[in-house]
C-alpha cells in the first residue's frame, strides 16, 4: 500500500493529466458519435434532395461524412496524448502510397465507382445490360455493382468492368419502339397483311400516337414476305404490349385469310433410263 501511495505521490501530476485526457477522450468520442449521426442525417437529406432521390449516392456521402467526423476526433485524441500528428500524417501518407501501389486494381474499382455514382449511366432499380449480363441494379458501391437477373440470379461485377463496358440501359428513356415482324405467303395480299397490323394498333390504346406507328414490307425472304409493325410505347407498358401482340398476331393474320408460311424446300428428282445412263 505504501508503494502505491508513494507512486501516486511521485506521479500525481502525470496521473491527473492522464485521467483528464481519458475523460476528455470519452467526451470527444461521445460528441463525435452524436455529431456523426446528426451530420449523416443532414448530408443524406440534402444529397437525396439535390440528387433527385438517388439513394445510392446519398448513402455513400452519408457514410463518408461519418468517417470524416471520427477521423477528426481521432486526430484530436492523439494530440491530447502528445502524439505528433504531423509525423503521423506523413507516416499515413507513405503507408497510403505503398498500399495504393499494392492495391491498384482495387483502387481502380473505387475510381470507377466514383465515376459511375456521379455520371449515373445506371441507377438503382434500372434494368441494364453490362458486359454480357442483364438485370436490375440492386446496389452500386465503391467497389462492385450488383444486378439481379430476371430469373432471380445475383450478379456482382467489379466497377472497373462496368465502367469499361458499354452499358445498355432499358429503363432510362421513358418510351421505346417495338418491332413486330410476321411473314405471309407470296400468294397472299400484302395490303390485307398491313391492314391486319393496323387493326392490332387500333385495338391497343396504350400505344403512342407520336411518333406514328409504321407498317412496312420489311424483307422478301426465301419463303415469305415479311411485314413489320413499328410502334412506340411507354417503357413501363412495353413488354406487356409486346407479348400481347406476339400472342394475337397469328389469329389476326389468319382472320384475313392469310397464311404464315414456314421454311420449305422443293426437291426435283430427274430420272434417266438405263440406256441413257450407259451412254
Amino acid at each position: 500500500m505504501n508503494s502505491i501511495i508513494e507512486f501516486f505521490t511521485e506521479h500525481q501530476l502525470q496521473l491527473i493529466a492522464l485521467a483528464k485526457n481519458a475523460l476528455l477522450t470519452v467526451v470527444i468520442l461521445l460528441a463525435a458519435s452524436i455529431g456523426a449521426k446528426i451530420l449523416k442525417q443532414a448530408v443524406y437529406k440534402a444529397v437525396f434532395r439535390l440528387s433527385k432521390h438517388d439513394e445510392i449516392i446519398s448513402k455513400l456521402l452519408m457514410s463518408l461524412a461519418g468517417y470524416v467526423v471520427y477521423l477528426i476526433a481521432l486526430v484530436i485524441i492523439l494530440d491530447l496524448f502528445g502524439v505528433n500528428t504531423a509525423s503521423l500524417v506523413a507516416l499515413v501518407g507513405a503507408a497510403g502510397l505503398a498500399i495504393g501501389l499494392a492495391l491498384k486494381d482495387t483502387l481502380s474499382n473505387v475510381a470507377a465507382g466514383v465515376m459511375l455514382l456521379f455520371l449515373k449511366p445506371l441507377k438503382k432499380t434500372e434494368f441494364v445490360e453490362v458486359s454480357g449480363f442483364s438485370g436490375s441494379v440492386t446496389d452500386l458501391g465503391l467497389f462492385t455493382t450488383h444486378l439481379e437477373t430476371v430469373d432471380g440470379l445475383f450478379i456482382s461485377m467489379p466497377n472497373s468492368t462496368v465502367w469499361a463496358s458499354t452499358i445498355k440501359n432499358f429503363s432510362r428513356n421513358t418510351r421505346r419502339r417495338m418491332d413486330i415482324t410476321v411473314g405471309i405467303s407470296y400468294g397472299d395480299s400484302i395490303e390485307q397483311g398491313l391492314l391486319a397490323l393496323r387493326e392490332m394498333v387500333e385495338e391497343e390504346s396504350r400505344l403512342l400516337t407520336t411518333p406514328e406507328p409504321q407498317f412496312i414490307v420489311h424483307t422478301l425472304a426465301d419463303s415469305s414476305v415479311n411485314l413489320q409493325l413499328r410502334a412506340w410505347a411507354n417503357t413501363v407498358d412495353f413488354w406487356e404490349i409486346y407479348w400481347k401482340f406476339q400472342r394475337t398476331i397469328k389469329d389476326k393474320i389468319e382472320s384475313k385469310g392469310l397464311s404464315i408460311p414456314f421454311p420449305q424446300r422443293d426437291l426435283h428428282i430427274i430420272r434417266h433410263d438405263a440406256e441413257s445412263a450407259a451412254q
